[in-house]
């Protein structure tokens, strides 16, 4: 059953020359909205020319600001973003950055989700024993971002095939999902295999014999 949600506007855009540390360099238009349903304040960056074709590329990116900004290894989330960067800017298309930290749950209880990961829970687990939602993430927002944009059939660049069964259900046309490379580190190797085994992210990992707690 589709979901109807109030429209949202652009509020501003900006062009911003974004850098990486690997040396690749980008611009970005990166707009704001008014009138998201959750009063966040999100943000898109339009790449290339999303026009340029019938379904462009499109990313919903949760903030992240352990793996986004300072290279935490317990996750794949800043890698995901530079990958996804360079192959929506390569084809025409939008990255969203949701302010979502940690599927929504915030900074302070990830990282006290990180404390019970590291005394043996995976990342589900540890966010269930705080009393919170193993995923809390809405795309209501997204959803509006997109149609703002002019944006209502895309190529979803996703693992997470919440993300294009929530998008659907607000009334967007997802073509298909594409993932995004496997990134993986020593340290985030648990945390990758709980994506797959519990909420069937399209990650091709090998299989994990054993790992220690």
């Amino acid at each position: 059953m589709t979901t109807s949600t109030a429209a949202a506007t652009v509020r501003t855009q900006v062009r911003v020359p974004l850098s990486f540390s690997d040396g690749y360099q980008v611009t970005a238009d990166v707009i704001t909205f008014n009138g998201l349903a959750d009063g966040a304040e999100h943000v898109a960056l339009v790449l290339g020319d999303p026009a340029a074709a019938a379904a462009p590329l499109v990313r919903l990116h949760s903030e992240c600001l352990t793996g986004d900004v300072f290279g935490s290894a317990r996750c794949d989330c800043g890698p995901q973003l530079r990958e996804a960067t360079e192959r929506i800017a390569a084809t025409g298309g939008v990255l969203l950055y949701l302010r979502q930290e940690g599927r929504g749950i915030g900074l302070y209880n990830k990282l006290d989700a990180y404390a019970l990961q590291d005394a043996g829970l995976d990342t589900y687990e540890a966010n269930l024993a705080l009393g919170l939602p193993e995923d809390a993430r809405n795309y209501t927002a997204a959803a509006q971002m997109l149609t703002a944009l002019g944006i209502t059939d895309l190529n979803l660049l996703t693992n997470n095939p919440d993300k294009a069964h929530q998008l659907r259900g607000l009334g967007l046309s997802v073509t298909r999902t594409v993932p995004t490379g496997v990134h993986t580190t020593p340290s985030n190797l648990r945390y990758l295999h709980a994506k797959v085994q519990h909420t069937h992210h399209t990650i091709a990992l090998a299989p994990m014999a054993s790992l220690a707690v």
